[in-house]
């Protein structure tokens, strides 16, 4: 008898054991019940194609960070709100460079690791639900490929709107994203074909997570190209200012209000 993987916290759960292998600090998941066992990120998308990717980077610190996310951190100002923090691995660099920084993620899992690993300022929440602070920021972070938020064209204009009630007048958005489009794998290439027959952005991913007994809900994750960015957008208060393109596919996008 097969059974459904139980909708969890997988994320949390996850950086939880990430945490313990890379500290020693708390249960670790263990091989044969002896040697620690490398955390995987099981990705599955919605054509059945299924990913693993380690878990350890989310508590990378900046000498192993990719090169991109070392420059956005150059282009932080004021107050800043990060946006899936995670385990903390941008706000607590922010944090010891003597910003005002909160990290926020919709994780109670990672929140709790992010606290232990010295972040003083966390919420867990929606961006939406976050909203309706009373708090203003200067820089909203989405680092990590957390453009990807946007989900798409029908959901980016209440993210970016939600932003927008969050900001100061001049604020920016840093945005970490992929243009998926310069492959040639002709699973990925089929995936575009078929999101766009469907009235979706090529790059639209419907994905979720699993990890050991775990799954998420089912959810959707952009991957775009610059242009198509602009466009998403047009009729909202931001306006994309600089593209830094250096570590294409990557892209860091610079957004800033308008109104």
């Amino acid at each position: 008898m097969t059974m459904d993987p139980a909708i969890g916290d997988v994320f949390g759960e996850l950086v939880r054991d990430a945490y313990a292998v890379r500290t020693g600090i708390g249960p670790r998941p263990l091989a044969g019940g002896r040697v620690p066992r490398p955390v995987i990120e099981i990705i599955e998308r919605d054509d059945g194609l299924i990913n693993g990717a380690p878990a350890d980077p989310y508590l990378a610190e900046p000498a192993e960070w990719q090169p991109h996310d070392v420059r956005a951190l150059r282009l932080c100002r004021g107050a800043v709100l990060d946006i899936g923090c995670g385990a903390g691995r941008t706000a607590i660099e922010l944090q010891r460079r003597g910003m005002a920084v909160t990290g926020l993620d919709t994780s109670p899992g990672a929140i709790h690791v992010a606290r232990e690993r010295g972040l003083r300022d966390t919420v867990v929440a929606t961006v939406d639900e976050y909203a309706r602070t009373t708090t203003r920021y200067d820089t909203f972070l989405l680092l990590g490929n957390n453009l990807g938020l946007l989900e798409g064209a029908e959901r980016a204009p209440t993210f970016l709107a939600a932003l927008a009630a969050l900001a100061r007048p001049g604020a920016r958005i840093v945005a970490q994203g992929t243009d998926p489009y310069g492959t040639t794998d002709p699973v990925h290439v089929a995936y575009h074909r078929r999101n766009r027959e469907r009235g979706r952005l090529g790059g639209q991913l419907r994905l979720r997570l699993r990890y050991r007994l775990l799954a998420t809900e089912w959810f959707d994750y952009l991957n775009c190209s610059v242009d198509e960015l602009e466009k998403l957008l047009e009729g909202t208060p931001w306006r994309l200012k600089s593209v830094d393109s250096q570590d294409r596919p990557y892209y860091l996008a610079v957004m800033e209000l308008t109104s």
